[in-house]
């Protein structure tokens, strides 16, 4: 999976916006990165990129990690005002 950090001045508005619903609802299960990094298949730092708006999420990560969540990457992208 291919990985693109983002500069911090250039933090994409979506990946933000993403990477902050991500977290909303990790919260809101009450998961730990480390928790959710385990269930989602994914590592800690990569989740705690993507929750800082560093990486941009491909679609099929995204739908695993909505999958993860109990939900869906439309969803997801829906709560996040996409």
């Amino acid at each position: 999976m291919p990985r693109r950090k983002l500069a911090l001045a250039k933090k994409s508005k979506i990946a933000l916006a993403i990477g902050n619903q991500i977290r909303v609802q990790r919260k809101a299960l009450g998961l730990s990165q480390e928790r959710f990094a385990e269930l989602s298949g994914l590592s800690k730092n990569y989740i705690g990129n993507l929750e800082r708006g560093e990486y941009e999420v491909s679609v099929s990560t995204l739908d695993q990690i909505g999958r993860s969540l109990g939900t869906s990457a439309s969803l997801l992208l829906k709560n996040a005002g996409l």
